[in-house]
């Protein structure tokens, strides 16, 4: 008998099965702890660290830019928690996504579902016209220029350095680095993780050696006030200043909960993924601290309102070399980030598409590459599409208010699922349920207030686009609620 119910919910028996029904849709299991942690950090440390220090620090906390990544770090610690213990027990690919449909039911599901396409598919979009800005400035530096107009959307004016200005016509960096990583995900897992692994190799030497090199120039006085005074306006300085300074860099920490969706191709995913969860967060949680200390030591966080506070930082230094490493961490890192990012969107596509929420295709797996190809390509060309043609804008705060909603009704799952499943098999149990899942629903709630207004209406927005699909096509093809449609 169909389930027709709006909150009817799958059982966690049902979904790890799920994970191994369905015949030539198996995902290979490839990935150690080592690759899942080198995931973790390959998408958190990114465009935050890279790109959204500096403005932060500049436009709302000042040298408290340090304390706003605490913040963020104490909200991430508690939801990390939350995820281990789910990906742990339902070793799939699904994400929050699959653990709200364990929970809330199948509506809230897709909600969720919907809402991780402004994580990941957007955010990629949104790294990738950032990584286009830093390949241009590197490549200027060796004697290569490319023509302002093919690297920048649409409309958008840039200014020459003899002070005239252009417009730009299409993002063909962006684009290209979209394609290459595309063709490298559809090719495999392994062979992308093997890649993954490099970079953040690099990546975390260029942001360890700005730490190291750069604490001793730091000039104490750029640190006084360290917490600047309220100019009368929320967000504007202050402690309100702090609260906006971590809900706008918590794009920062977007990426970590894309991990979970490598559980299905996790060797040994109940030892695997809490490793690599809370690994990837605590590393890259203190390594974000001291950039920013040393970062706004080095420039007075009124100059630190530009596209490379990294490499500003550098400049203050007076190593012009090092600045050429720098950007090639940045790139190193913005590239990981776009990798983990196409890489969470296909897996969560495929989880939907297996409920019968999204179309098959994005469920079919290459017999021989045992990647969701079709899926792969699909998203590739549409992040590339936007990326080539949006300036980035206000995509940050967008996709920092998803991934906040995304996490709280993931700690509510543990809470759930704790009272529904007692007698369930966890592996890992997150400390102090109830009370770490509602510290981390607060922290969530709290640093989603410090979003602007017009970042909440555009969440509804998308949101009620997303319904739309769902009452029109993903309540009609629904598995759970119409079990006939199942191919067995």
């Amino acid at each position: 008998m169909a389930s027709t119910g709006y909150m009817a919910r799958k059982s966690v028996a049902d979904i790890v099965a799920s994970a191994d029904a369905e015949e030539g849709r198996h995902l290979s299991k490839t990935l150690g702890a080592t690759s899942i942690t080198a995931m973790g950090i390959g998408a958190i440390i990114g465009a935050g660290i890279f790109v959204l220090t500096g403005t932060a620090a500049a436009q709302f906390a000042g040298p408290a830019i340090t304390l706003s990544f605490v913040l963020g770090g104490i909200a991430c610690a508690f939801v990390g928690l939350c995820y281990s213990e789910l990906a742990a027990m339902l070793p799939v690919c699904g994400s929050s996504y699959t653990y709200t449909y364990a929970t809330l039911g199948e509506i809230f599901a897709w909600i969720i579902g919907w809402d991780l396409i402004l994580e990941y598919a957007m955010g990629a979009a949104t790294v990738a016209v950032g990584w286009s800005g830093y390949i241009v400035s590197l490549l200027r530096n060796v004697g290569i220029d490319i023509p302002p107009s093919l690297a920048a959307a649409p409309g958008t004016v840039v200014k020459l350095a003899d002070g005239s200005t252009v417009t730009g016509v299409i993002n063909l960096p962006a684009v290209l680095i979209i394609a290459i990583l595309t063709i490298l995900l559809v090719l495999g897992t392994k062979e992308s993780a093997r890649l993954n692994n490099v970079m953040v190799a690099i990546k975390l030497t260029v942001v360890v050696a700005f730490i190291a090199i750069g604490m001793f120039f730091v000039k104490p006085e750029h640190w006084h006030p360290f917490i600047p005074a309220n100019t009368g306006q929320f967000g504007s300085f202050g402690m309100s200043g702090i609260l906006r300074g971590s809900a706008v860099v918590f794009f920062a920490f977007i990426g970590f909960d894309a991990v979970s969706t490598a559980a299905q191709e996790a060797r040994q995913p109940q030892r695997d993924m809490p490793i690599g969860i809370l690994g990837s967060l605590i590393i890259c949680t203190v390594l974000y601290i001291l950039v920013a200390a040393v970062l706004t030591g080095l420039v007075p966080f009124s100059d630190l309102n530009v596209p490379d506070p990294i490499a500003k930082g550098v400049d203050a230094i007076g190593l012009t070399w090092f600045a050429i490493l720098i950007k090639i961490g940045a790139l190193t890192g913005l590239t990981t980030v776009i990798l983990v990012l196409l890489y969470g969107q296909s897996r969560i596509f495929f989880t939907m598409s297996q409920d019968g929420l999204m179309p098959q295709f994005f469920a079919n797996v290459h017999p021989r590459l045992q990647t969701p190809y079709l899926s792969q390509i699909l998203i590739g060309t549409v992040v590339a599409i936007v990326a080539a043609l949006t300036p980035i804008g206000v995509l940050g705060e967008m996709v920092s208010i998803g991934t906040l909603f995304a996490f709280v009704l993931v700690c509510g799952a543990v809470i759930y699922l704790r009272r529904s499943d007692s007698e369930a098999t966890r592996p890992f149990r997150a400390p102090g349920v109830p009370v770490v899942p509602v510290l981390g629903i607060l922290f969530c709630l709290l640093l989603m207030v410090g979003l602007p207004l017009v970042t909440w209406l555009r969440l509804v927005v998308w949101l009620v686009i997303g319904m739309t699909i769902y009452l029109s096509y993903g309540r009609n093809h629904s598995v759970l609620r119409h079990p006939e449609r199942r191919k067995g």
